[in-house]
């Protein structure tokens, strides 16, 4: 497998890592908000909107530097990559 392949399935692969906890916190959140907006009846759609607001912030506030430690490496060695690679 060549390297662009490979710095490609790796760059999905710690997109999908970094994602996955905001969009499953999103994901809980919003099926939490669903169920009380259906058995309450209240289809507000800002009504909704702060929860998920607070859990995003929360997530990132939590863990953004883990976060962005994994982007910056990653970005460090595919600069890397390339200029051994000299393109």
């Amino acid at each position: 497998m060549n390297d662009t392949a490979t710095l490609l399935r790796d760059g999905l692969s710690l997109v999908a890592a970094v994602g996955a906890p905001l969009f499953a916190t999103l994901f809980i959140v919003g099926l939490g908000l669903g169920v009380m907006q259906a058995a309450t009846q209240i289809n507000d759609p800002a009504v909704g909107f702060l929860p998920r607001l607070a859990a995003a912030l929360g997530v990132c506030l939590l863990l953004g530097g883990w976060m962005v430690d994994r982007l910056a490496a990653f970005l460090k060695a595919s600069l890397e990559a390339m200029a051994q690679r000299g393109g």
